[in-house]
């Protein structure tokens, strides 16, 4: 699939919903548009299934145009949030619907409709209808009705935000499980950074309408391309510092405020920053580490506070300067939570650096 500089204003719209955005969604993968309320990921899989016309821009599935193609004529299916079943129908009846409106026989139908059952595991629900089903259950009905027919390519907007968190969770792992056993491409629409980091193979992540980065979700989590990604995925540091030296091995900089006499954080990248040119440093929590010997600590942070979460234990600290820290700790292996002044030192190559 792929769209080429699609744009999209709505009529009375200051600004463009979609402002030249260009995607190649490969088959059979797992694809994620993620970002924030507004950003364009809804219309953007709007254009896809074909319920919103570009201003301009190509939308090709397998090297084919499908703009004006009505939605009903595309190999292209949709899991709505609502979930959209039909109260009055059985969960068979439901999975069947658009193969009974595609007339296909009778056999096939009943056929397609046990492998839909087994696949989403409704075994002995057949019969129920929606009322008397549970949210995940519903869910995976309104997923069989949309695999049902086979499509190239099924979209779902933000299908798993009615459910609780433990539910959630296992609806995650159902959806990726259902990708590679059918082999059909999925394109995700989610503001949740986990969701995004679980399921996908891909993310792109929007903002105001246009694209930011796109890239594996290691890729996207460890190496951001400027502070919007940074900020919108996970947790993360963001530490003001200057530069103190740039050489042949990359550029240093050292943590601006008091007391922060450390080594200088040497930047494994070649980046172009001059010497007393200021700077932002982006650490993970996780990635900052507990030393013994103030000698050897590159930040020292003072403890405020300490969040304990069972497989985590977050500590909030304080810089001398009044720069708030996260430090994230294996609960496991802390059973003791630090308290007063502590010493920390960054995990090799865990540090990106922005321009202030």
């Amino acid at each position: 699939m792929r769209l080429s500089r699609v744009h999209k204003t709505y009529p009375g719209a200051t600004q463009p919903a979609l402002r030249d955005v260009s995607l190649d969604i490969g088959k059979n993968a797992f694809f994620t548009l993620l970002g924030p309320s507004g950003c364009g990921k809804t219309t953007l899989l709007r254009m896809i299934a074909g319920f919103e016309t570009p201003d301009s821009g190509a939308v090709e599935l397998d090297g084919t145009s499908v703009v004006g193609i009505a939605p009903n004529r595309r190999p292209v299916n949709t899991v709505f949030q609502s979930y959209a079943l039909f109260p009055h129908m059985t969960v068979a009846q439901n999975i069947a619907f658009a193969l009974d409106m595609l007339n296909r026989p009778r056999d096939a139908i009943d056929a397609r409709v046990t492998e839909m059952v087994r696949l989403l595991r409704l075994e002995g629900l057949e019969q129920r209808r929606p009322n008397q089903l549970s949210g995940g259950q519903q869910q995976r009905v309104a997923l069989g009705r949309a695999l049902a027919p086979a499509p190239q390519v099924l979209l779902l907007d933000e299908p798993l935000s009615a459910l609780d968190l433990k539910l959630r969770k296992e609806m995650q792992v159902e959806l990726k499980r259902l990708q590679l056993e059918t082999g059909i491409t999925f394109v995700f629409v989610t503001h949740d950074q986990e969701e995004a980091l679980t399921m996908s193979d891909q993310v792109a992540v929007l903002s105001a309408g246009e694209i930011v980065q796109i890239g594996a979700p290691v890729e996207i989590y460890e190496r951001p391309v400027n502070r919007f990604v940074a900020e919108f995925i996970g947790d993360a540091n963001f530490l003001p510092a200057s530069c103190v030296a740039n050489d042949s091995d990359g550029p240093c900089f050292r943590i601006d405020g008091p007391a922060q006499s450390g080594a200088p954080i040497r930047i494994a990248d070649s980046i172009d920053f001059t010497p007393g040119a200021k700077a932002v440093l982006v650490v993970r929590p996780e990635r900052l580490a507990l030393v013994d010997d103030m000698a050897q600590a590159q930040l020292q942070a003072s403890v405020t506070g300490a969040m304990y979460s069972g497989s985590d234990l977050m500590l909030h600290c304080a810089l001398d300067g009044g720069t708030p820290l996260r430090v994230r700790l294996a609960g496991a292996a802390h059973s003791t939570v630090p308290h007063g002044r502590i010493g920390l030192t960054f995990a090799p190559g865990a540090v990106r650096v922005f321009a202030a």
